[in-house]
């Protein structure tokens, strides 16, 4: 299969990235060579999706180091650039134990460790998916280390049976849905529909969804599951029409220190990424807007996690798999 390029790079010259912002009618490439220049690449999305920011960010890490910036106000700098993603914090956790002289070895090692994960993650939830698959925002190769979250398990099961076509929310207001997954879909020839945020309930009422399938961005540890604005959403329709409600989750998005959703913090971002569409202005300057990034969904909306250690039906099992036991919990 053909996968869209990696979003982040390491190179002399610095921190390649996709501007992502550009896609799909324009490949544009930038390179930060500064921690300051990573942390801007992130926070003005350029380089989106929570396993390829913590990519960036590790990389980031590298360059304020060799600047001669203290580790603990690059660790802060970076954490602050997009707070509800919990692999930043997981990648920064990283590389801020490591010697000097093997940070670069440690990025590079998160950025293949990702992409591994991620094959291996897909492996895990293929046989779970066929007929029309239901998905939001972009979980493929262009948020993360490579093949892809939610994405990637839509990539394996594609290579497993076939028997499967993506529907693909377009995913206000960046419109990462419309902009990316169908473009990644379109390269590795899985069929893909897209459809307005708005028409998921009436694509489910008419019978052509057999599930849906989700990113994250931090999975509490109770299950509760941050993910794109539209999700919870997305949950509850799954739920009134019986339909499986998967969660594409990569180890190091789980966060055993959260206790539920009450303590994900959920960014909050500038009115004019709604009030204007691209270049286009959609509603008066003056108009309040409330522009959360993420919404929360409850665990008990969730029939299952997928992750690289296989799928988990209920938070215990998550809890477990990660090397506790549901007593040591409380």
């Amino acid at each position: 299969m053909t996968e869209a390029a990696s979003p982040v790079e390491w190179t002399e010259e610095g921190v390649r990235l996709i501007d992502q912002r550009a896609l799909p009618t324009r490949e544009v490439y930038v390179v930060a060579r500064t921690v300051e220049e990573v942390a801007g690449a992130i926070v003005e999305m350029v380089v989106r999706g929570a396993p390829a920011i913590g990519i960036a960010a590790a990389y980031g890490f590298v360059l304020g180091v060799r600047a001669g910036r203290t580790r603990a106000e690059l660790y802060q700098l970076l954490l602050q650039a997009r707070p509800t993603a919990v692999n930043l914090r997981a990648a920064l956790d990283v590389m801020i134990g490591v010697p000097d002289t093997d940070l670069e070895q440690a990025a590079v090692a998160l950025h293949a460790e990702d992409r591994a994960i991620n094959e291996a993650l897909g492996r895990a939830g293929a046989p779970l998916l066929r007929g029309g698959i239901l998905t939001i925002c972009n979980t493929g190769t262009l948020a993360t280390g490579g093949h892809g979250t939610a994405l990637g398990v839509i990539r394996s099961a594609h290579a497993l049976h076939g028997d499967l076509e993506v529907f693909a929310l377009e995913t206000r207001p960046w419109m990462q849905g419309a902009r990316l997954t169908t473009t990644e879909c379109q390269a590795d020839g899985i069929p893909c529909t897209l459809l307005v945020d708005g028409a998921a309930g009436a694509l489910m009422a008419s019978g052509r969804v057999s599930a849906v399938i989700v990113g994250c961005d931090r999975v509490a540890r109770n299950g509760d599951t941050a993910n794109k604005i539209g999700t919870y959403g997305l949950a509850v329709l799954a739920h009134h029409h019986g339909l499986p409600f998967y969660v594409a989750m990569p180890g190091a998005t789980y966060d055993p220190l959260c206790p539920d959703a009450s303590a994900i913090p959920i960014e909050l971002r500038d009115g004019d990424e709604v009030r204007w569409l691209g270049s286009r202005q959609l509603a008066p300057s003056e108009v309040a807007v409330w522009n959360p990034s993420f919404d929360c969904t409850p665990a008990g909306l969730v029939t299952a996690w997928i992750s690289e250690r296989g799928v988990h039906a209920d938070p215990d099992a998550l809890w477990v798999a990660w090397g506790a036991t549901p007593t040591q919990r409380d």
